[in-house]
């Protein structure tokens, strides 16, 4: 094969090969960057001619990349967003901005974060807008891929250990991160439950009926998970979709459930609950900001990540903000 001569390669071929790579799809890849079908179908054929590999090829109803293509994408992203930013670096000015985000959170993270955030942007963005939908899932990547949401917040430890383990291997990683606080949770029951008087102990905790919140219905959270690995279990009676329902169904019945300590007292009801440390030990509970690489977007999504990490100081007076633990690729 003869040498490249970058001297002639046209940087457009380039963006249509970063759109592809992230769509997995030569459709969604057009609609993205508002051409033809045709139109990208040429620009991969003449990227091809230039590196002489097929790039992608046809799988399904999409595309699948050659490792080539694997090796290729990330230093082309990288220098794509560099130039980005290079050539357009007042792009998001939130005070003229009006932007509209979508984040999807559980209802104990919209309490925390959406008051305060909403003054921020009162204060510094009035023309932005943020739409809060429901989080239903532990895993929002598909969410974010489909675009029905910028940004998930939340406690979502499987997919940034299943990041990790992807950059750390070399494969391509199309989705960033950012720690916005860290919670405790803690075992909520009402006041004047028989366990309320004395210590919890593990033997009770596991015979008592139990509540569980529970985005996808399953009777099985990482609790179970952390019980499962002493050999013990619970029995779960009731799952619900909302940490506040779970507080009102408490305060009202002898269930146990477990709630982030933090999100008590905005329940409304504190006074008519009790408070009291889980038995057994179990996993710090971080709750991150995930959001699909997407360069235009990037500027945007960097200043909301900053306002996220300003709101939960309002309720975690600790810096915030740092980076997942997991390496970008």
């Amino acid at each position: 094969m003869a040498p490249l001569n970058f001297r002639s390669l046209d940087l457009n071929l380039l963006r249509v090969f970063d759109e592809v790579m992230a769509e997995r799809s030569l459709t969604r890849a057009a609609h993205k960057l508002s051409i033809t079908q045709p139109a990208v179908s040429n620009a991969l054929r003449r990227l091809r001619d230039v590196l002489g590999d097929e790039l992608v090829v046809r799988s399904g109803q999409g595309v699948e990349p050659t490792p080539r293509a694997l090796a290729l994408w990330p230093p082309v992203r990288d220098a794509l967003t560099q130039l980005q930013e290079s050539l357009a670096p007042g792009l998001f000015e939130p005070a003229t901005a009006s932007s509209t985000f979508v984040l999807a959170m559980s209802d104990a993270t919209a309490a925390t974060l959406v008051p305060p955030l909403v003054e921020i942007m009162e204060r510094e963005a009035p023309g932005i807008s943020v739409r809060v939908v429901p989080l239903t899932t532990r895993d929002p990547r598909r969410l974010l891929e489909e675009e029905w949401a910028d940004m998930a917040v939340g406690y979502f430890p499987a997919v940034l250990a299943d990041l990790t383990a992807r950059a750390q291997s070399g494969g391509v990683v199309a989705f960033d991160s950012r720690r916005i606080y860290d919670g405790e949770y803690v075992c909520v029951m009402r006041q004047g439950h028989p366990l309320a008087h004395a210590p919890l102990t593990l033997d009770q905790y596991c015979a008592a009926r139990h509540m569980l919140v529970s985005f996808s219905g399953r009777p099985f959270g990482f609790i179970d998970e952390a019980l499962a690995s002493l050999g013990r279990e619970r029995r779960v009676v009731l799952t619900v979709n909302q940490f506040f329902t779970a507080g009102r169904v408490v305060a009202n019945s002898d269930l146990l459930t477990v709630l982030p300590r933090h999100f008590v007292p905005v329940t409304g009801i504190a006074d008519s609950l009790m408070l009291r440390p889980l038995p057994l030990d179990v996993p710090a509970v971080h709750v991150d900001a995930l959001w699909r690489r997407r360069p235009p977007q990037q500027m945007a999504i960097n200043w909301l990540l900053q306002a996220l990490a300003r709101a939960a100081r309002h309720t975690f007076p600790r810096p915030t903000g740092a980076p997942a633990p997991h390496p970008a690729p």
